[in-house]
């Protein structure tokens, strides 16, 4: 795998270039709260309308920079890797010109197929969500976790326990859900196998009457792939509604012990604001 990313040496450039729009992305997304919080705790509670309004245009310009640097880092990751994937798809052509007729009957000529289409097509959209969102997540999860412990250092002791319950649960999806995957793509390799024999020999197929044998061939092996694809969804389906049942209990811990620092007089009402805005980017991310 990492011989594989070798490939993206090239484009270093527009990798550093990607690094630094999702840094200011990332920068954004951390100084809303902070002035939302600036807003209700100093602005609303004095009435000072002119602060108001000052830290207001402040968070459209920090939108618009975000949301500025979030479209051209999404450009440049996609080129990025629509290139990264023109690039291995033409080595792995050259190789595949180079085989011998045994090699080419020993990994079968559908198998190479699905590895020149669909598995560079899968390491593309790797590379595109890599550059998007493993660059991304940890600058808010780091940045969340700063910020919230610099809001209110007690309050923030939740992330404590909420933190390794996230991690657990994405690790068990994550050990159910890779062998899947493996799985999932010898189907597809074995379906374009048989559509393929089906198609090439159609003559022959036809000839010695064989297509309702070929049908249940197809059948099965299209049965084969739809109940894995099921298990992935399922799997994958159940990922989100546990990160919200997980987010909505971590929010209604952080309302009820930060009413009762607001209530001590320790926390103002748009820091605790902030502070729940700050845990959903650190658990997003996360």
């Amino acid at each position: 795998m990492l011989r594989l990313f070798r490939n993206l040496a090239p484009f270093m450039p527009f990798i550093i270039l990607i690094f630094l729009l999702v840094f200011g992305r990332a920068i954004s997304e951390l100084l809303l709260p902070k002035l939302m919080s600036d807003i209700v705790d100093i602005g609303i509670i004095t009435g000072d309308i002119p602060f108001i309004l000052q830290r207001g245009i402040m968070m459209l310009a920090v939108t618009l920079g975000g949301s500025l640097c979030a479209v051209a880092a999404s450009y440049f990751s996609g080129r990025t890797a629509a290139a990264f994937s023109r690039d291995v798809r033409r080595k792995v052509f050259r190789r595949v010109e180079s085989f011998s007729l045994q090699e080419f009957d020993e990994i079968g000529t559908a198998s190479l197929i699905t590895r020149t289409t669909n598995d560079i097509t899968q390491l593309q959209q790797a590379v595109t969500t890599m550059l998007r969102m493993m660059l991304y997540a940890p600058m808010m999860a780091v940045g969340g976790i700063v910020m919230t412990v610099s809001k209110d250092r007690p309050l923030s002791l939740v992330l404590l326990i909420v933190i390794p319950v996230i991690i657990v649960v994405v690790t068990l999806i994550g050990l159910r859900g890779l062998p899947l995957f493996r799985i999932l793509q010898q189907r597809i390799d074995r379906l374009n196998m048989v559509l393929r024999e089906s198609l090439v020999g159609v003559r022959v197929i036809r000839a010695f009457n064989r297509t309702e044998h070929e049908k249940r061939r197809f059948e099965r092996a299209n049965r084969d792939l739809m109940d894995v694809s099921v298990k992935v969804n399922r799997l994958m389906a159940f990922m989100m509604p546990s990160m919200m049942l997980l987010f909505n209990l971590t929010a209604i811990a952080v309302i009820y012990f930060g009413s009762l620092r607001i209530e001590a007089g320790a926390m103002q009402v748009g820091s605790l604001m902030a502070f729940i805005q700050y845990v959903s980017r650190i658990m997003f991310a996360l």
